[in-house]
């Protein structure tokens, strides 16, 4: 059993799909602390003139702490901004047709109050069944585990069964320290390795790190197979060299 966790980013980034896609359970680590200008509530797509920020505004004064499955969406006509900065700059996108009617559902709900994780995990649901990944997604919250770091992904992946984790490289500050924790419950550990692979965009030159929108969009259902092509093996935890990573999620 191959399981890889990450927080429930917003309008995620191709690799963060590559991870989803190696393994049979993937879990949305949503019961962690919610850090504020994060990928959790913002991300970016492709415009003439480079990359441009999509922000969901949140609820944060007063909420120090709080976790990511408690955090509200604070302004709801954030949707509406997002959809039209979207429409604007992908409307000639060759695809961009079949995709646009769902997303601006899914958007549209939003109100204020609601919550951001539950936003997130529906957004990422919504591509994985678009992408054609059938990875199994599973909440944290779901699972009513507890520990701190490691010992938290420790205790998640015994409860699922896992013999193999996979971990994105941006963990690997924390993760090396702790590899024993792994080893001691016959958890084997590697690391992603994604290099973004260039596809046809409607703005050249290529701009990488863009939401997983960008890639819907321009190459429809030719999307897994690009993403695919960006894959390399796995590196076992005692080989990682902290190798260069995209700068997106």
């Amino acid at each position: 059993m191959r399981v890889a966790i990450s927080q429930p980013t917003y309008l995620p980034w191709i690799g963060y799909f590559d991870l989803i896609d190696q393994v049979n359970t993937f879990v949305l680590l949503d019961t962690v602390q919610f850090e504020k200008q994060s990928w959790q509530q913002r991300n970016r797509i492709k415009t003439p003139a480079g990359l441009q920020w999509l922000t969901v505004p949140v609820e944060f004064r007063g909420r120090f702490g709080q976790r990511i499955q408690e955090v509200e969406v604070r302004d709801p006509d954030f949707s509406r901004k997002h959809l039209r900065a979207i429409e604007l700059n992908y409307r000639r996108a060759p695809v961009f047709e079949n995709h646009f009617p769902e997303l601006s559902r899914i958007l549209q709900k939003s109100r204020a109050g609601s919550l951001l994780a539950d936003l997130n995990v529906e957004i990422i649901r919504w591509c994985c069944a678009t992408l054609n990944i059938h990875t199994t997604l599973i909440r944290s919250s779901e699972l009513n585990l507890h520990g701190r770091r490691s010992e938290l992904l420790v205790n998640l992946c015994a409860q699922l069964g896992a013999n193999v984790y996979i971990s994105p490289p941006g963990s690997a500050v924390y993760l090396l320290d702790d590899l024993s924790l792994f080893s001691n419950a016959a958890i084997e550990v590697y690391f992603q390795h994604f290099e973004h692979p260039q596809y046809r965009q409607i703005f050249p030159p290529f701009a990488p790190y863009a939401s997983v929108v960008d890639l819907l969009f321009n190459e429809g259902g030719n999307a897994l197979a690009v993403l695919r092509s960006g894959r390399r093996e796995e590196i076992p935890a005692e080989n990682f060299m902290r190798i260069p990573v995209g700068a997106g999620a």
